[in-house]
């Protein structure tokens, strides 16, 4: 189902409305969903590499993923499924995951493409997009891309990919908010960026960060809730993010492990969180940007479908026993119980045996337990010992827990 604006409006407020309209937590709520109708994610941050592994796909495989910024939907191509749904509740985000498709099959090598989703910064690739791009678009995508808005300045959203796309969205701008914090306190978070080891990276973060968090304004932004949204982390999560303990203190671990967990030679997001965008030259990268597996993607985008709807809309229009990998991301964080289990109902009744699903959760332990019926979750088979190893491998590292269930009969 592709929903009509006034529809998914609906969906949006379903995804995210738990509280009455005028209590605290609903007005939160509904600040939260205002940044929803937008760009969030220009890039996903989940890593592609640890899904890719715990995913096990195989070129049989049918698999349906909640899209955000489309990353990791292009990167699961390199692995050979024979198809991909991506569905997601964002026009920004369904815009931004065609064109990318889009552009990998009518942009003219992997330089151009580089140029426009690695760098993203080049006015060429304007220019690349009416060109080349726009006259293969769907028409609601071309209308998103080149639709021009206030904050933009009257320029059309398209611009974006000629000045630094990863600086937009809401997290690409709550990045930026967070540098010139820093900044204020005389810290340059790019500084990291210099560093030639992991003892280096370590050093930076004990002697610059991690004071940060014992600032009075880190404090106070750290414990408010509003001032988080930029993260992704709707009212839902908070709770389940902070687990009893200070947000401050949770934060300051993220951060830790984000600055100094991983290489910078294999950590792309930490180049994303410090130096806002990709490196250049031989920095990380993720899968789908990278020069060896651009022709794998080329050929393989038309196995890719993404729609705007719910995934629990879509996989109750599939009949019976008809996909294999399910890929959840965050979104269980936000779901009452109700929404929960109607979601797990529809997975298990259109999985074929052995399907797998990942996920990940803000707090540690997986969030099934206690409250999906016990009928649905005894389909499932909790892989904790590999759970914990895909968990301590996400260089995302924002994450408190990774799951992998796979079906049992």
């Amino acid at each position: 189902m592709i929903y009509p604006q006034a529809e998914r409006h609906f969906r949006v407020q379903q995804a995210v409305r738990r509280n009455r309209a005028l209590s605290r937590e609903g007005l939160l709520e509904r600040v939260f969903e205002q940044l929803f109708h937008g760009l969030v994610y220009a890039q996903i941050w989940e890593d592609p590499e640890v899904d890719l592994e715990a995913l096990a796909l195989t070129p049989q495989c049918h698999v349906v993923a909640i899209a955000s910024g489309g990353c990791n939907v292009l990167s699961y191509l390199t692995a050979d499924p024979a198809r991909i749904t991506a569905v997601d509740l964002s026009r920004a985000h369904v815009a931004l995951n065609r064109l990318k498709l889009v552009a990998a099959s009518r942009l003219p090598s992997w330089e151009a493409y580089h140029r426009f989703f690695a760098e993203a910064d080049d006015p060429a690739n304007v220019a690349a997009y009416d060109r080349l791009i726009a006259p293969h678009l769907d028409s609601a995508s071309r209308v998103y891309w080149e639709g021009r808005t206030i904050h933009g300045l009257g320029r059309r959203r398209i611009s974006i990919f000629a000045r630094n796309a990863y600086r937009h969205g809401v997290l690409g701008r709550f990045i930026g908010l967070a540098h010139a914090v820093a900044r204020l306190h005389g810290v340059r978070p790019r500084d990291l960026l210099k560093a030639e080891s992991l003892a280096d990276q370590r050093r930076f973060f004990e002697e610059a960060l991690s004071p940060l968090f014992d600032r009075p304004v880190v404090r106070w932004a750290t414990d408010n809730r509003l001032s988080l949204y930029g993260l992704g982390i709707p009212p839902a999560q908070y709770e389940a993010l902070a687990g009893g303990r200070s947000m401050g203190a949770v934060l300051r671990e993220r951060v830790e492990r984000l600055a100094c967990g991983f290489s910078l030679t294999d950590n792309y997001f930490t180049w994303q969180a410090f130096g806002r965008g990709y490196g250049r030259g031989e920095a990380p990268l993720p899968p789908y940007l990278r020069r060896e597996q651009f022709d794998i993607v080329r050929a393989r985008v038309e196995r890719v479908e993404v729609r705007l709807t719910s995934i629990t809309d879509h996989l109750a229009s599939l009949p019976a026993s008809s996909r294999d990998r399910y890929v959840l991301l965050d979104a269980q964080d936000w779901m009452t119980d109700l929404q929960l289990n109607a979601l797990w109902q529809q997975i298990t009744r259109t999985a074929r045996p052995d399907a797998r699903v990942i996920f990940r959760t803000a707090a540690e332990p997986s969030l099934l337990p206690g409250r999906l019926a016990p009928d649905l979750l005894a389909h499932w088979r909790y892989e904790e010992e590999a759970s914990l190893a895909f968990t301590g491998r996400d260089r995302s590292a924002i994450y408190g827990g990774f799951h992998l269930y796979v079906r049992k009969d």
